[in-house]
């Protein structure tokens, strides 16, 4: 059995837009520290995702003298960790959950970039939202990502699908939160328990993916692809499934070069 490693540690801390890599993170038990711990609501206060707004793509995020720095174009703001505005209710998917506004000009900086109204809202630590009561493990909590606390894809997964492409795509597409090499395509469809270094994870549920991998995270710009190819070949009860849904266990830290063992 082939050495199976981790290579890419991402967060996405404002949900939908980019992403940030890293060679460590901490391992909370809503998910990664820092992990769609923001996400952007519109006047119905319902959160917003690039699968509606393709434009989310177009924002990068960095950690930059301890905040979290989003630029877009030539412009950036910085989103302190306080927060400033009252508690208020938000909708994401099916869930109703307990945010706060960080501070109204952060929110009117992103309704210019974005040419609509909407709020940047923080997701405190404390807060809950519980996962699907059909795939917990215990009381388990997820952030503001879509179901689950993290993500996992083979890089041999991606690699299968993009030799069936006239173009490849990267791994941005499908937003994971740690990426692996080693073992065969798709073969996290199957795990069950495992540690990543010395936190032990559960696989609980293979990830459904939605139209968002259309979206090219450079250009902000939806395409057909990967979409049309895995339809083809990995289509499950009307479901397209590329990646697994994990809860952490344990929560302590993940580090890039971290075997999995089973």
């Amino acid at each position: 059995m082939s050495v199976r490693k981790v290579t890419e540690i991402w967060t996405y801390p404002v949900k939908s837009l980019g992403g940030i890599r890293h060679t460590s993170a901490k391992v909370f038990p809503k998910g990664l520290e820092h992990d769609r711990r923001w996400m952007l609501i519109d006047d119905q206060n319902v959160f917003m995702t690039q699968r509606v707004h393709h434009k989310m793509a177009l924002f990068r995020t960095e950690w930059a003298n301890g905040a979290l720095k989003v630029t877009h174009g030539s412009d950036s703001v910085s989103i302190p960790g306080e927060i400033s505005g009252p508690e208020m209710k938000a909708q994401i998917w099916d869930d109703i959950v307990s945010v706060a506004e960080v501070h109204s000009t952060i929110s009117n900086w992103f309704s210019d970039k974005l040419s609509m109204s909407c709020r940047l809202v923080a997701f405190p630590e404390e807060n809950g939202r519980p996962v699907d009561p059909r795939y917990k493990v215990g009381d388990d909590h997820v952030s503001l990502a879509d179901g689950y606390p993290l993500l996992i894809i083979g890089q041999s997964t991606l690699d299968d699908l993009n030799a069936r492409m006239a173009s490849p795509v990267p791994m941005n597409r499908f937003r994971p939160n740690v990426v692996f090499i080693g073992g065969d395509p798709f073969e996290e469809d199957t795990w069950s328990r495992f540690t990543i270094g010395n936190n032990a994870f559960a696989a609980v549920k293979q990830c459904g993916r939605c139209v968002l991998p259309t979206v090219d995270q450079s250009t902000g710009i939806m395409g057909k692809e990967p979409l049309a190819t895995l339809n083809k070949y990995r289509k499950y009860d009307g479901k397209v499934l590329f990646g697994m849904n994990l809860i952490p266990l344990e929560h302590k830290e993940i580090h890039e070069g971290d075997e999995i063992v089973f």
